[in-house]
C-alpha cells in the first residue's frame, strides 16, 4: 500500500515541497502557478500526437499510445529531477483539470512512499480563483499614481519609494515592458496574458491594504498586454502626483535608460518602422538620421517633442482629473530622485 494522496481544493492550504506542473510545455509557458516546476508526462509533439489519435481513430488507442508515453517520461523525472528526495519528500500535483496526467504522477511517487497532492479542478481551478480574487480584493487596494511625460523617471521614482519603505506596484515589470515607443528590450518577450494576471494577482496578495500603494500611471495596455480593467478602474480615480521636468534634462534622462539601443540600431530602425503609420516615412527617416550620426541628444528631444509629449496629453488617464499635487525635478540624478521620494513620503505617510 503506498503513501496517502490527497486531494486538495487550494493550492495555498497546504505547503508541499515542490509544486508539479505535469502539463505540456507549451501550456506551462502560457500560465502556471508561480513557482510551480514543470515535468510534463507529454511534452507538446507527444500531446498533439495523442489528440490526434483521439479525434482519427479511437480513445482506446489514443490512452494506449499515451500511456505508454507517460509512463516513459514519468520514469524519467523521477530517476533525474526527483532522483535524490527524502522519503519526507511532499510533492503538489496539477494539470488541466486535476484528471489523468496529475493521478498517474501522484499515483507512482505514492508507490514509492512520498506522501502526494492532488490539486482539484487542476489548472482550471486555479485560474477560476485567480481572476474571482483579482476582481474581489484589487478594489481593498489604495493607489496613488506617480504620472509625468516620458522622459522624467517615474519607474526609478516608484523603486526610490520601495527603497524608503512605501508599496509599489510596478505594473511594467510584470509585463516586461516599458509601456512607450521604446518599451520592449530587444530580444525579449512579454508573458501571456494570463500570466501577467497571475503574477499581478500573487503582487496584490502581498500589499497590505491598510496602507497607500504607488503605482506608475499607464494606459489600459502595456505593449501587447491588458490591465485588468478592475484596476484600471481604481487606477483611473486615485490620487495623481504629477512629475515635471524639463526636456532637456528628459531628453538627457532618455539616452541614460536606453543606452543599450545606441550599440543596436537595427532594433532602433524596427521601432521606427513601427511607428511609420503614425509619423510617416519623412520623420522615421530623420530619426534613423539621428541615430546613423549618433545624435542622441536631438533624436531623444525629438521624440519626446513629436511622439511621446503628443501622446501623453491625450492620455485617458489624465483626461479631465485634478493633479493631486505637481513634484518639479531639477535634475534626472540620484540626489533629486531621492528629494522627491522625501517629498512624496512626508505627503503621503
Amino acid at each position: 500500500m503506498g503513501a496517502p494522496i490527497d486531494i486538495i481544493q487550494n493550492w495555498t492550504e497546504i505547503t508541499a515541497d515542490m509544486i508539479i506542473d505535469v502539463r505540456s510545455p507549451a501550456e506551462f509557458a502560457e500560465d502556471h502557478i508561480p513557482g510551480a516546476i514543470n515535468m510534463p508526462v507529454l511534452n507538446n509533439e507527444e500531446r498533439a500526437e495523442v489528440g490526434r489519435i483521439y479525434k482519427q481513430i479511437n480513445a482506446f488507442q489514443a490512452r494506449r499510445y499515451g500511456g505508454a508515453l507517460v509512463a516513459k517520461n514519468i520514469s524519467e523525472h523521477i530517476s533525474t529531477r526527483l532522483g535524490n528526495m527524502p522519503v519526507e519528500f511532499r510533492p503538489l500535483f496539477y494539470c488541466w483539470r486535476g484528471g489523468q496526467r496529475s493521478a498517474s504522477f501522484a499515483r507512482i511517487c505514492s508507490d514509492i512512499g512520498w506522501r502526494t497532492y492532488i490539486l482539484e479542478g487542476g489548472y482550471k481551478s486555479y485560474r477560476r480563483n485567480i481572476l474571482i480574487a483579482l476582481e474581489t480584493q484589487t478594489p481593498n487596494i489604495k493607489p496613488i499614481l506617480i504620472s509625468g511625460p516620458t522622459g522624467t523617471g517615474k519607474t526609478r521614482l516608484l523603486h526610490y519609494i520601495k527603497d524608503g519603505g512605501a508599496q509599489i506596484l510596478d505594473l511594467e515589470a510584470l509585463a516586461n515592458h516599458r509601456g512607450s515607443l521604446l518599451g520592449l528590450t530587444p530580444g525579449e518577450t512579454q508573458p501571456s496574458q494570463k500570466y501577467f494576471e497571475t503574477k499581478l494577482y500573487n503582487e496584490i496578495m502581498q500589499l497590505d491594504f491598510k496602507k497607500p500603494v504607488f503605482i506608475e500611471a499607464e494606459s489600459s495596455k502595456i505593449g501587447e498586454l491588458q490591465i485588468p480593467q478592475i484596476l484600471f478602474k481604481i487606477m483611473k480615480s486615485a490620487p495623481l502626483i504629477e512629475i515635471a521636468m524639463s526636456s532637456q534634462n528628459r531628453a538627457r534622462f532618455l539616452i541614460k535608460e536606453y543606452l543599450y539601443l545606441q550599440s543596436d540600431p537595427q532594433a532602433l530602425y524596427k521601432l521606427f518602422d513601427a511607428m511609420i503609420y503614425r509619423h510617416g516615412i519623412k520623420k522615421t527617416d530623420y530619426w534613423r538620421l539621428l541615430a546613423d550620426t549618433k545624435n542622441w541628444q536631438e533624436l531623444a528631444s525629438d521624440l519626446i517633442n513629436s511622439h511621446y509629449d503628443p501622446a501623453y496629453k491625450s492620455s485617458s488617464m489624465r483626461k479631465g482629473r485634478p493633479t493631486d499635487f505637481i513634484l518639479k525635478l531639477d535634475a534626472s540624478d540620484d540626489s533629486a530622485f531621492k528629494n522627491a521620494t522625501s517629498k512624496i513620503l512626508q505627503k503621503y505617510n
